[in-house]
């Protein structure tokens, strides 16, 4: 849930999220007769946001009504996403996997839309995935580290140890072979994921 904490840097508004360090960042449009125009990131207002992560990699997906992406970590290079969606709508969410946080294990969920053209800051130590809401959703997001390959881990998405609560949507969740077999929360807190 998003909290009233809020502070405006330049052209964007950083609201806290329940789980220190996941930032709700929503740009400020300027919008007229042609259309929009606006901000998706700006370094120096980000870090006057508390957003400091240097970004090193785009990314950009397209997915259709019911994919499920995730729930993905990298093991020794964990990454910070700033995610964003530009066409559809997706419940957008982020596992908070760093042991010694007092939120370790809990989840943060966020509708991300071309509409609302919010966006989601997730720091280091985190599970990310996303469900599509709309027909299909394009999905973009800036990383602080490349993608390591074989340094992927993941967590199953409807985990009961986790607890997420996905929208109800009527069409099949359409899974990858590989996020079939993700882990377990309880794999993950014994050590038998993320090594």
């Amino acid at each position: 849930m998003v909290r009233s904490d809020q502070m405006r840097c330049g052209n964007f508004v950083f609201s806290e999220t329940t789980i220190q360090g996941v930032v709700v960042v929503e740009p400020i449009a300027y919008e007229d007769e042609r259309g929009f125009f606006m901000e998706t990131y700006k370094r120096p207002d980000f870090v006057k946001g508390g957003i400091e992560a240097d970004f090193v990699q785009d990314n950009h997906s397209s997915s259709s009504k019911g994919v499920v992406r995730g729930l993905h970590f990298q093991k020794k290079h964990p990454q910070s996403k700033l995610v964003r969606v530009v066409l559809g709508e997706v419940f957008d969410v982020a596992v908070d996997l760093r042991p010694q946080s007092p939120t370790f294990g809990c989840w943060e969920g966020v509708i991300l839309s071309a509409e609302n053209r919010r966006q989601l800051y997730i720091p280091r130590g985190f599970a990310h995935g996303f469900m599509v809401l709309s027909d299909k959703a394009e999905f973009c997001y800036k990383c602080d580290d490349v993608y390591h390959p074989d340094d992927e881990g993941g967590l199953m998405w409807d985990d009961p140890d986790i607890g997420i609560t996905w929208p109800n949507i009527e069409d099949a969740i359409i899974l990858s072979e590989k996020d079939r077999s993700n882990g377990s929360m309880r794999e993950f807190r014994s050590g038998r994921l993320g090594e």
